[in-house]
């Protein structure tokens, strides 16, 4: 797989990667700066970047979640005045700030596979196919398919338990 050009990645990944800061600043405004700053550091960067798209995703997630730390109090005092109760349908703050990081590792570590693992992940989990109609797709054999999803899986795990991340909830 040759590297894109800087102007391919942008015009493929931009909006991606606008839903992807979104998902973690809950605004427009600043999802897109934060995705401008991972582009302009990315052209900064270009020569060395092996894998541009999992390199963009990594710098959008860890200005995301610079940002959030930087205005926690600032989100704190939005949280407080629309819930009078954390629980776990409104999660404090830190727990918040605690599942968009580990959601953000996910697909940090996601963008990081190969093009052909990413497809199997997103037939199972994103189109709900089975075993047998990703076989089907993929021209593997169904325990191909099976024995790839479990090392895969088995390996994102790890990667989580690695960078601290032990439960479903961040």
């Amino acid at each position: 797989m040759s590297k894109p050009t800087l102007e391919e990645l942008f015009t493929a990944e931009e909006s991606p990667l606008l839903g992807f800061a979104y998902s973690f600043v809950r605004r427009r405004e600043i999802a897109e700066d934060l995705v401008q700053e991972a582009f302009c550091r990315l052209h900064q960067h270009w020569a060395t970047v092996e894998n541009p798209r999992a390199w963009t995703y990594r710098a959008v997630r860890n200005l995301c979640l610079s940002w959030i730390r930087d205005h926690k109090r600032e989100i704190k005092l939005e949280d407080d005045q629309h819930n009078t109760t954390p629980d776990q349908k409104n999660p404090t703050p830190d727990h918040a700030t605690a599942q968009l990081e580990a959601t953000g590792l996910v697909r940090a570590f996601l963008a990081e596979l190969e093009p052909r693992d990413r497809e199997l992940i997103y037939l199972k989990y994103t189109q709900d196919l089975s075993y047998s109609e990703i076989a089907k797709q993929t021209e593997l054999s169904i325990s191909n398919v099976g024995y790839k999803l479990h090392h895969l899986l088995r390996n994102l795990a790890s990667s989580l338990r690695q960078a601290g991340i032990t439960d479903s909830q961040g």
